[in-house]
């Protein structure tokens, strides 16, 4: 089924074998603007249809899948001429693995399992980069790099920071997580770097946010699970 172009909307096609983790998938970009998804697919075959169908801006691509490796997908998209972005959302942690996303030129990487926050921070990214790829205009050399510079998924404590931030407390943090043996809570942070956890927290989740750091979470007896930070290699 061809679906109707919304101006302005980020079209999405979720790729997952598990039916009800692609119910919920579905549900968490459509609460997001300006994402909306456009079709669900099950199997690398259905993927590739529905793209040839659907011409998806993004698919969100799980990698296990029952037909083959998810990223075999990839290369077969490119061959068909298909130029859609690709982020994977997979449970798949090894090193090898997220090399060869990297190399198939993903847009991100975001393990399974997650919360909602952890997916918007990554969409709203890819949405702002998205938009300022669209209206560079390449006229010199410089262009070409802020368009390359505006291509990366990784961020410095340098970047522009919400009002509120310091440049001093972000590099602190970062510093922090560089340097630390394994993941941190934000209350851990907090010690380490003498400030209050509350900071701590909104700084991390900052890092976060613009794709510095990693997020895992951490279930214990009761209770939500806990938010652990570890800085993006």
């Amino acid at each position: 089924m061809t679906t109707t172009r919304t101006p302005g909307a980020i079209d999405v096609l979720v790729v997952d074998d598990d039916f009800m983790v692609a119910r919920v998938h579905h549900a968490f970009v459509e609460r997001v603007q300006p994402f909306r998804v456009v079709g669900v697919a099950s199997t690398g075959e259905q993927a590739a249809a529905a793209v040839d169908e659907l011409r998806p801006d993004l698919v969100l691509l799980d990698l296990y899948l029952p037909d083959g490796f998810g990223l075999d997908v990839i290369p077969r998209l490119r061959a068909a001429g298909h130029d859609c972005d690709v982020m994977v959302i997979s449970a798949a942690r090894e090193a090898d693995t997220v090399r060869g996303a990297v190399r198939h030129g993903v847009v991100d990487y975001l393990l399974k399992p997650f919360e909602f926050e952890d997916l918007r921070g990554r969409l709203q990214r890819y949405a702002a980069q998205r938009g300022r790829l669209l209206t560079t205009v390449v006229r010199s050399q410089a262009d070409v790099d802020r368009v390359m510079a505006g291509a990366g998924t990784q961020a410095s404590a340098a970047d522009a920071l919400p009002k509120g931030m310091s440049v001093e407390t972000a590099d602190l943090i970062e510093r922090t997580l560089r340097t630390a043996d394994g993941t941190l809570s934000a209350t851990e942070c907090a010690t380490l770097t003498g400030i209050s956890r509350v900071s701590a927290r909104r700084y991390l989740e900052h890092f976060h946010t613009t794709g510095s750091a990693d997020v895992s979470l951490r279930y214990g007896v009761a209770g939500r699970p806990e938010r652990r930070y570890s800085w993006r290699v």
